[in-house]
């Protein structure tokens, strides 16, 4: 094996490592998140990191139709993330709406 083989070798098997490590953190972060936006965030992140591994896994295995697979979910993370980043925005807007309502029903004057 070639010295530039092992090199790329080595640096797959730490790419993975790293984003193993990260998947870990990411996976505690959503479930200790303590507000609804950390958690969104969060799962962007998973997103992010599963696209990592499926272009180290295109690296490795020489086999390029994984990186379109990685650019379709990347496509598909983001108009979740969008979703989740709406409805967010909303549920905001519900519970200001509700507050306000529960203010004008106490104090009439």
């Amino acid at each position: 094996m070639s010295s530039s083989a092992a090199f790329l070798q080595w640096c797959v098997l730490l790419s993975l490592a790293v984003l193993a490590v990260s998947f870990v953190l990411i996976v505690v972060r959503i479930i200790i998140g303590p507000t609804l936006p950390d958690r969104i965030l969060a799962l962007d992140m998973l997103v992010a990191v599963g696209i990592g591994f499926i272009a180290v896994i295109g690296v490795k295995t020489s086999y390029y139709l994984y990186l379109d697979i990685a650019i379709a979910l990347g496509l598909v993370g983001f108009l979740a993330t969008v979703a989740f980043a709406r409805f967010v925005l909303n549920r905001g807007r519900m519970e200001l709406a509700q507050e306000e309502s529960a203010r004008s029903a106490e104090d009439p004057a």
